[in-house]
């Protein structure tokens, strides 16, 4: 891609030539697709590919060992009433976390994926780390966070980059450092934890740095770019769901490879996951409505689609007793 100049200055030349985004245009598409209905008939398989696309996710000081049993708990069984309820992809948490996870994950924990990339129906730990949310430490600090938790038995790594770093225009320190989380991705066996590279586009103030840091992450080796870490506001939006989506699909068509894209954060109700969605199928195609290629990142997004799909079965929503809080 870059003619193997991968210094400061060409990572520069690359990415500041880069098209602008033409924000009119993309919010535009975004409203456009977003508006789409789906037949009544395609719902069911709607609310069931959502879950399977879901980290459930715990990212609260407040967390115990306990809230993360109740996580992994509804994370498996999502509707103890209803067994052909699909389990979600992942349970999201903090690296200290993990072994909790692990342990309540049981024998369901490790297994191998199937040969689509997925997990057969059993449930990922995702960890995040790198000095999350703000990602201010030093690169010493994050790569031990890394490494802590990908030999605790981490399965997935969520890092986020270093956003001053990257406004001040030092393309090249946050290339270096997502190299770098990527190698202490390393487990023990020479396989790689798969790495989803957060963003954090509310900082990111402007579509055209969306763009800039979404190609950063892919050059770097990002297996996934993920919207927000959902501690700041706007966490994710449609059109910048969409931008990212363009551009891991551009690298598709350029090298042949798929690389993952993760909203995450105000995310709550299906309607709206239904939006992504569709937009994930239009612009980056159905193929990457898979849990190796496409996560929303949410909390209380399971509980309403477990709502709507009682509501299909029964013709009548719950009482607020049917899905447990989170």
């Amino acid at each position: 891609m870059l003619g193997g100049d991968l210094t400061e200055r060409g990572l520069r030349l690359h990415l500041e030539g880069l098209s602008g985004v033409d924000a009119v245009g993309l919010e535009q598409r975004a409203a456009a697709l977003g508006a789409r209905s789906i037949k009544t008939s395609s719902k069911a398989w709607a609310l069931d590919k959502i879950i399977e696309l879901i980290d459930l996710t715990t990212l609260e000081g407040a967390d115990t060992p306990g809230k993360v049993r109740s996580l992994v708990a509804k994370a498996l069984t999502p509707d103890p009433s209803d067994p052909s309820a699909p389990r979600v992809a992942a349970v999201c948490v903090y690296g200290d976390m993990v072994p909790d996870a692990v342990a309540a994950l049981g024998s369901a924990h490790g297994d191998p994926v199937d040969s689509g990339g997925g997990r057969s129906g059993l449930v990922s730990v995702a960890a995040v780390a790198t000095a999350f949310p703000s990602g201010r430490a030093s690169l010493r600090v994050k790569l031990a966070d890394t490494a802590d938790a990908v030999a605790n038995g981490a399965d997935e790594i969520d890092m986020v980059i270093d956003r001053g770093a990257f406004l001040a225009g030092r393309y090249g320190e946050v290339f270096e450092q997502i190299v770098a989380v990527k190698e202490a991705c390393r487990r023990e066996d020479g396989s790689y934890a798969p790495l989803k590279v957060i963003l954090e586009t509310g900082e990111l103030a402007t579509y055209d740095n969306v763009r800039r840091a979404s190609w950063l992450a892919i050059l770097a080796g990002g297996d996934f770019i993920k919207t927000s870490t959902g501690k700041t506001a706007p966490a994710a939006t449609l059109p910048v769901t969409l931008l990212m989506l363009e551009a891991v699909r551009d690298w598709y068509r350029l090298t042949g490879e798929r690389v993952g894209v993760k909203p995450a954060g105000g995310i709550r109700t299906s309607k709206d996951a239904i939006k992504y969605l569709v937009t994930v199928a239009e612009t980056a195609g159905e193929q990457w409505l898979q849990p190796h290629l496409f996560r929303f990142g949410a909390s209380s997004l399971l509980n309403d689609v477990l709502l709507q799909r009682q509501k299909l079965t029964t013709g009548r929503y719950s009482g607020p007793d049917y899905v447990t809080l989170d």
